[in-house]
C-alpha cells in the first residue's frame, strides 16, 4: 500500500457552546490540515497521486473556512471541535473531487485527515 499526504492551513475562530471550560469563549487558531490518500497501484509515471492536483482542492476546501466563525456553518451544529472539521473536511475533499471528475487509480482513496488547532493537538478522522 501507498500512501501520500499534503498539507493546508487556515485560520478561523469558534467556540464550543456544550463545553464548559475556556473554550466556551470565542477564541481562534491556525489550523494546519493533513490529507492523506492511498492506494495499491502506482500509475505510469510511478504516483499514487498527483500532489498539485488534491493540493489545489484541499486548499479550496480550507479556504471555504479561512478567516471565518465555524460557528456560523450549520454542519458543525454550533460545536466546531475539530473531530468535527477533520471530517467536514475529508467529505467536501472526497466530495470536491468527484465533482471535478479527478480520476483515481483503482483502489485509490483518500482515507484519513488530520486537524491540528495547536502544533501538539490533533484530531483525526480515517474512512471505515
Amino acid at each position: 500500500m501507498f500512501e501520500v499526504r499534503v498539507e493546508a492551513d487556515f485560520a478561523a475562530a469558534h467556540f464550543l457552546a456544550d463545553y464548559h471550560g475556556k473554550c466556551e469563549a470565542i477564541h481562534g487558531h491556525n489550523y494546519r490540515v493533513l490529507a492523506h490518500l492511498r492506494g495499491k497501484n502506482l500509475d505510469d509515471g510511478g504516483m499514487v497521486f498527483d500532489f498539485s492536483i488534491i493540493k489545489k482542492i484541499l486548499r479550496e476546501v480550507c479556504g471555504s473556512l479561512d478567516h471565518k466563525n465555524l460557528n456560523d456553518f450549520e454542519v458543525f451544529k454550533n460545536n466546531p471541535s475539530a473531530e468535527r472539521i477533520a471530517y467536514y473536511i475529508f467529505l467536501e475533499l472526497t466530495k470536491k473531487l468527484e465533482e471535478q471528475e479527478v480520476k483515481l487509480l483503482s483502489g485509490t482513496e483518500v482515507f484519513c485527515v488530520d486537524v491540528y488547532e495547536t502544533p501538539t493537538s490533533r484530531a483525526r478522522y480515517i474512512k471505515d
